[in-house]
């Protein structure tokens, strides 16, 4: 599923206030869809900019961006207000993953320069590191394909084409609740089944 980030939003007039993000933080933990929504909707745009300066590749950050919009749906408990504020949890979390893919891709040029030159040398903590990237990638793609259909079209249109559930029904020619019901199934979907993986259930 390709990920179009909601670059039609004003990051500048983003709300960041936390009296809004942190409640949200707080209803996603208890698998809030509507909350996640409104989340990323406030919170998208900045989000994707962040993960742009790390990787400075458009189509990267795209995919990025995506991961980090599951990692919050599925980690969104680990968030501690006491601790810091619900925008710097986000993008500790963006930047936590903009510097993943980067070491990811830095492994696999190592990789390509070793074999071109005839090199059987194994640098083993590059190659550990993106392995372990490539696996959650993998989870990632998985539990995307593991949805049907409508259910991905709905969610990629809302969440990473940004959209309002109105402007997606509409699209769709769908009736508003039926866009509502496939958004909330899909997502507790993708919750239950990387979950299942655990591989985003790490501290963040």
């Amino acid at each position: 599923m390709t990920v179009v980030p909601p670059e039609s939003h004003s990051i500048l007039a983003v709300d960041m206030d936390q009296d809004v993000l942190g409640p949200l933080l707080l209803r996603i933990a208890d698998g809030d869809v509507d909350a996640f929504e409104r989340l990323f909707r406030r919170t998208g745009a900045r989000i994707f900019a962040l993960v742009l300066r790390v990787l400075a590749d458009h189509d990267l950050s795209q995919d990025t961006t995506q991961e980090v919009s599951l990692q919050v749906w599925l980690t969104a408990e680990r968030f501690d207000p006491s601790l810091g504020s619900a925008l710097g949890w986000l993008t500790t979390l963006a930047r936590r993953r903009a510097i993943d893919r980067v070491r990811r891709e830095q492994a696999y040029r190592d990789r390509q320069q070793r074999y071109g030159a005839g090199s059987h040398v194994t640098a083993h903590d590059h190659v550990a590191e993106a392995m372990t990237a490539t696996l959650e990638s993998e989870a990632v793609t998985r539990s995307l394909l593991a949805l049907s259909p409508l259910q991905a079209e709905a969610i990629q249109l809302a969440f990473f084409g940004g959209l309002t559930y109105l402007e997606v029904a509409a699209t769709l020619g769908v009736p508003l609740p039926t866009v509502k019901s496939r958004i909330r199934d899909g997502l507790k979907s993708l919750r239950r089944s990387l979950e299942q993986d655990g591989l985003f259930l790490r501290p963040a």
